[in-house]
Parts: C-alpha cells; structure tokens; sequence
C-alpha cells in the first residue's frame, strides 16, 4: 500500500496517510477539520527487486561474474616511450 501525501488548502497543515490504492482520497483535514484537504502528487521511491525471477538472477553467467568476460575488459595501449637522455637515437642506415 502506498502512502499519499496530503495538504489542507485552508490552514496548509501537510500530512501523510498509508492507504490502500482503492481507498477514496481524504477530503477533511485533521487539524482545522475543514474538507479542504488535496492530494499532492509526490516523485515516489526507488523500486529494487530482490529474489528469483529477474535477470539479474535468473540470466546472470554461472562459471562467473560479469568481470570475468571480455565485454567489459578495455584494451590498453603501451605509451612509446622517448630515448632518455643517456641513450642515443637510432642511427639511419644508409642504402
């Protein structure tokens, strides 16, 4: 059951009911006991979804975890690096 947010348009007193989701909207407010009360629209919460019955369990790799394949590996490129001061460049050879 969700809970609905709640404001008195007459005294601004806001509060929170934990109400089923067929249950008629509050209309009268608990403080001035006026019917003057909305429900606000909130942005709600996260969903997480735990047990069996979703990919994350049920499609996952079994021998291992997603690291181990080579989606996600990056290849990474050895920096040439310049003759340091004590070495000398390679000669040219001539024809």
């Amino acid at each position: 059951m969700p809970t609905y947010v709640y404001l008195c348009q007459n005294c601004g007193y806001k509060f929170e009911r934990f109400q089923s989701i067929k249950a008629a909207p509050l209309t009268v407010c608990p403080a001035c006991g006026k019917a003057t009360v909305k429900r606000i629209i909130t942005s709600g919460t996260g969903l997480i979804f735990k047990g069996s019955g979703f990919y994350i369990t049920d499609y996952a790799r079994k021998s291992g975890s997603a690291s181990d394949s080579g989606a996600h590996k990056t290849s990474v490129k050895k920096k040439q690096s310049s003759p340091t001061p004590t070495e000398k460049p390679a000669e040219a050879v001539k024809p």
